[in-house]
């Protein structure tokens, strides 16, 4: 397995630098097939555990719960 190795260089705001954040783009484009699922799956767990996901999640519930339709998105097509 490949290994990417990250140095975070910040910004004066605390955001990444977009050198930084070119050079993050070019080794997550050396990875394999497998190792971006893997990524692409760890990345959506991060966004799950954020308050902006968690307050859409239990709003949906509670539409559930009200008897509202509620629309799934389309699962992505197999590869």
């Amino acid at each position: 397995m490949k290994r990417v190795l990250f140095v975070r260089q910040t910004m004066e705001d605390g955001g990444v630098s977009a050198a930084a954040l070119l050079q993050l783009k070019q080794q997550l484009s050396q990875l394999s097939e497998k190792e971006r699922v893997e990524m692409s799956a760890f990345l959506h767990r991060m966004k799950q555990e954020t308050p902006a996901w968690q307050k859409e999640m239990s709003r949906r519930m509670a539409e559930m719960d009200a008897g509202k339709k509620i629309h799934l998105p389309k699962p992505l097509a197999k590869r």
